[in-house]
Formats: C-alpha cells, sequence, structure tokens
C-alpha cells in the first residue's frame, strides 16, 4: 500500500538503517516500569500470582493478601475488578497471570497521564497504520528493509484508496471530541487521520498527504478519493477551482530533497510547546526533518527527534509506545514496547470511553444531458457516472455500471465495464422514466454493489439544490451502524446547467463500515468480524448510564 510512495521516492542509494529489531515487554520489564507495583500488596499479590495456591496455608494467605489490596485500593474501581478477574484465574491454575498483572498496570499508568492532562499532543508514524495493511519502511519486513535484502515486496491487500483507519486512528478521533487530545503531528503520508475525522486545523502532516493538492496561489486543499500521481510538490493535472484563482496544483508529498512544510512545522513546534504530555505513537523518528548532505553526496531527509523534546521545557512528560528502540526513550516518562492498537485499546478500556466506528462515505455524480437531433425529431440523451474531482479524474471506487429501466421503457440495458462510464440513447418519446444503476465496486469497499434511482425527466426544473452535507452524512453514519452494513446512498446535491441542457446530481453512498472493540486481556485485543457483505461490525455498545472516568 505504501509501495506506490516508495516507488515515487527519487533514487538514493543510501535510505539510513533499516531492518531495526522489534521488542516486546516481558512481565519483569513491565514491572520496572509500572509505578504503583512498588506498593508492598502489589508485590505480594505477584509473589502469590507467581505460586501455585496448592495447600491450605498458601490458599487463606492469597485471599487474605487478595482482600487487603482490594481494601486499599477500594477506591480504584478499575483496578479492584481487574484484580477480581486475575485472582479467579490464579484459582483455575491459569497461566501467564504475572503478565496480566503488569500489563494492566502498565495500561493504567498511562491512561492516568493522558486523563490528567492539559494539552496532550501525539506523534503518530508508520507503526499505527500497519495494521491497515500498509507496510513500513525500516521495520523487519519493511519496504526498504526487503529490498536492502534483495527479498520479493510484499503485495498489497488492499488498493491504497481503500485502506481504513485503525483502532488507534479512531480512539485519537474519540480523544480529540472529548476535549483531550489537542494536536496531532505525523509523518504518515497515508491521510488516515483526515479521513478518520481529525480536524485539519489540528494536524500537522510533516511529509505530506498521498491523496491531498494544494494551491500554490490561494492556499486552497483538496482531499481525493485517489492517490494524486506526482510527489515532490509537482504540479499536477488539475486547477483551483476557485474562479477568482484558478492556478495549478500541486501534490503535497515531499521527496528526499523537499523542507519541511513551514506552515506544518510552526504549528507543530507550537503546539509541542505548550504539551505537558507528548505521546509518540508507532514512530522511531519523531521527525523534525532537516535537509543534509549524506556520505555519498546524495540530499537527503534525516530525521532529528527533537520536536517532542520541546515539551520537556516547559515540565512535560514523553510517552513512547513502539515496537523498536527509539533515539529518545531515555528522554521519556514512559516506554512501552507493544502493538500500539492494543495499548490504545487498553488506555480507552481504562478511560472509559467507547472508539467510535469508521464510516467511509463516498460521492460521485451522475450527469444527465439531453439535446435534440439535426432533424429535430429525436432527443438525444446521455448518463455519466463521474468523479465529483472532475470529468477526467478516476473515479476508483467503482469498478462497473449495469443500467436499467422500468418495464414501460424499450430501452435496451447495459454494462460500462471501464471508465468513461457513459451511456447514450436516442428516443421520440419525451415522457419522465425512470433508470437504475447497479454500481459495483471495487476491492476494498465493504459491499459487493448497490443500486440506486435515477428519474429522467425530459421537462426538468431549473431549479438546484444543495443539502447540509454534514447533517446527511450523519444520518447515513448512523444507519449504516444501525443496519451493520453499507451500501447506504442520499442524494446531496443537484444543479441544472442550460447549454447544453443537463442536469447534475451529486450522490453520496457508504462503502466502507469497520467497528471497534476496545475489551482487552493481557494485551489480546478482541477480534473483530467480518459483517454483512464484508465490512467489520463487531459492536461494542455502552451500557446505559456508563460515563467516562474524570479526574478530580
Amino acid at each position: 500500500m505504501s509501495l506506490g510512495y516508495a516507488e515515487k521516492l527519487s533514487f538514493i542509494e543510501d535510505v539510513g538503517q533499516v531492518g531495526m529489531t522489534e521488542f516486546f515487554d516481558s512481565a519483569h520489564v513491565l514491572q520496572d516500569k509500572v509505578v504503583f507495583l512498588n506498593d508492598f500488596a502489589f508485590r505480594v499479590l505477584a509473589f502469590r500470582v507467581a505460586r501455585p495456591v496448592t495447600n491450605v496455608d498458601h490458599h487463606h494467605a492469597f485471599h487474605y493478601e487478595c482482600a487487603r489490596v482490594e481494601h486499599d485500593y477500594r477506591g480504584e474501581l478499575c483496578v479492584v475488578s481487574q484484580l477480581r478477574a486475575i485472582k479467579a484465574q490464579i484459582l483455575n491454575h491459569s497461566v501467564q497471570i504475572v503478565e496480566s498483572v503488569f500489563w494492566h498496570c502498565t495500561i493504567e499508568q498511562l491512561a492516568k497521564l493522558i486523563q490528567k492532562s492539559r494539552h496532550l499532543v501525539v506523534f503518530t508514524g508508520a507503526g499505527i497504520s500497519t495494521s491497515c495493511g500498509i507496510p513500513d519502511f525500516r521495520g523487519p519486513k519493511g519496504i526498504w528493509t526487503l529490498q536492502r535484502e534483495g527479498k520479493p515486496l510484499p503485495e498489497a491487500s488492499l488498493p491504497f484508496h481503500r485502506a481504513m483507519p485503525s483502532m488507534t486512528h479512531m480512539a485519537l478521533v474519540e480523544l480529540e471530541k472529548a476535549g483531550i487530545l489537542k494536536f496531532v503531528i505525523s509523518q504518515n503520508v497515508d491521510g488516515l487521520h483526515l479521513r478518520s475525522g481529525i480536524p485539519r486545523e489540528k494536524l500537522a502532516e510533516l511529509h505530506g498527504n498521498s491523496f491531498m493538492e494544494s494551491c500554490p496561489s490561494c492556499g486552497a486543499e483538496y482531499l481525493r478519493d485517489f492517490e494524486v500521481e506526482t510527489i515532490g510538490l509537482k504540479e499536477t493535472s488539475r486547477r483551483c477551482s476557485d474562479e477568482k484563482c484558478g492556478a495549478k496544483l500541486r501534490d503535497t508529498v515531499l521527496d528526499w530533497e523537499d523542507a519541511l512544510p513551514p506552515k506544518e512545522m510552526n504549528l507543530a513546534e507550537k503546539h509541542c510547546r505548550m504539551g505537558d504530555v507528548v505521546l509518540c505513537l508507532g514512530t522511531r523518528n519523531m521527525l523534525l526533518s532537516l535537509i543534509t548532505v549524506n556520505h555519498s553526496g546524495c540530499l537527503q531527509i534525516t530525521p532529528a527527534c527533537n520536536l517532542p523534546l520541546k515539551s520537556l521545557r516547559g515540565g512535560g512528560k514523553i510517552v513512547i509506545v513502539n515496537l523498536q528502540k527509539t533515539p529518545k526513550d531515555k528522554n521519556a516518562s514512559l516506554v512501552i514496547h507493544g502493538f500500539v492498537d492494543k495499548v490504545i485499546a487498553g488506555v480507552m478500556e481504562w478511560l472509559n470511553m467507547q472508539i467510535p466506528p469508521y464510516i467511509r462515505i463516498d460521492l460521485f455524480q451522475t450527469i444527465l444531458t439531453q439535446s435534440l437531433s439535426s432533424d429535430k425529431k429525436f432527443v438525444n440523451w446521455t448518463i455519466r457516472i463521474a468523479s465529483v474531482h472532475g470529468l477526467s479524474t478516476p473515479l476508483p471506487f467503482i469498478k462497473s455500471v449495469e443500467v436499467s429501466f422500468s418495464d414501460s421503457q424499450n430501452y435496451k440495458e447495459a454494462t460500462l465495464n471501464t471508465p468513461p462510464f457513459l451511456l447514450k440513447r436516442r428516443t421520440v418519446r419525451t415522457e419522465t422514466f425512470e433508470m437504475f444503476l447497479k454500481l459495483k465496486f471495487s476491492d476494498g469497499c465493504g459491499c459487493l454493489s448497490t443500486q440506486i434511482k435515477i428519474p429522467f425527466n425530459f421537462q426538468a426544473s431549473t431549479e438546484g439544490f444543495n443539502l447540509d452535507k454534514k447533517a446527511t452524512f450523519e444520518k447515513m453514519r448512523d444507519a449504516a451502524i444501525q443496519d451493520s452494513s453499507c451500501g447506504q446512498n442520499a442524494v446531496v446535491e443537484r444543479r441544472t446547467v442550460l447549454v447544453p441542457k443537463s442536469e447534475i446530481t451529486v450522490h453520496a453512498i457508504v462503502t466502507n463500515v469497520r467497528t471497534f472493540d476496545c475489551h482487552i486481556s493481557n494485551g489480546d485485543l478482541k477480534p473483530r468480524k467480518e459483517g454483512l457483505q464484508g465490512s467489520e461490525t463487531t459492536t461494542r455498545k455502552r451500557s446505559k448510564g456508563r460515563k467516562r472516568k474524570m479526574s478530580s
């Protein structure tokens, strides 16, 4: 999925260190990281956990210590609940209980830091997107690692443009909506933070976005549903849609020789100085990229890792969650070696916050055009299914379109297999009729197809409309969650053109539904389930009256 970006980068022989070893924290390491495990009661509990409760003396001592711990932590309902669950597992002679104790305590330590933070800033790297099917670059199976070893590159599990946000992406959205997360700084170019719902003004994409074009003249940004064809801040084939501007657009993704965008960097530095907790997720290089010349004489982007350190000057804390060791581990208050999704799932569970579902809504337009034939005996009409980004731009989520008509019509059915999806017909009749478009979706969509009805009125009104897209999308999301499937669609805009006589309608359609369950047990995520027509539909509902813990 990130293969396209890697292939577009200018060639350099030395891409830096690759193939870095991944680490998972053992019970012993976790114990050292958990602050309140120094408490005598917890040390005794860990001691008892490590020994089978076999004889009477041990049995009574174990129950006594458990009761004492519950009493000491009676105000920490989450801890008491975990201890009771652990106690039951011990009595059933389950294994790896020590790891479970220390895992939950480590998660609690991180969750409390987040809960009490006044200005939480999150750095993200490739590690938060690997669970989305996007390979990283420098890990044991990273793209550059495999290239250096002469091994074949991994095959993409689905198209890059259909990648869906991970559990971590959506958890960050919930933290932002709750007012806890103030700013996100990302080195990823996959665009998943924006797709997940992080507001643009609260996001700095240091390396750009593979799906974003920007206008160098007026500053307008355009988020596409297709991967922009170039990188290196080059001109693309499209222009700014502002009638007062019209300048040629550029891609936003950096090549090796490109400097970091000042606007993004200024915001990142500002929020790092304000941050009292800086959480680094899935990134070895919390990038402050500088242009340097390597030993081969080639220009390249060099990670400098200075941004998170700016928070330390104001008394802030750095937390690093990553599978690999980082240059800044020594500066961190807490370092956790583990899968980011598992850690964040545990944090959200401790905070009693639900991870919101991801609902993807795509747009397309239908263009109905009619005109009289030269002899004025017939009406020539066409229907075209096209991208809302322009007639010549890709429409990647639609594979083919089957066109049929109401029973009263004698029009022949048609299948449009390749873009442009265009059907031409001629008629002597001018009564209103209905067309049915069966849209077949490309790989990566959550359903195979859906059908929409298109009324064709030869005497169509010249009045158009433009619905509140935000409200319409919210209704569609609610319906998709309720149905646990995708395919819901709605008309959100209609306008007419007099010459040639045309009716342009913008349709919105739900193409993916993914829900999450953040329940964990010793760091193991509850598996997701595939729902109707391939959509992922495991849903975790919050019980009535359940509220998020608030710090006192």
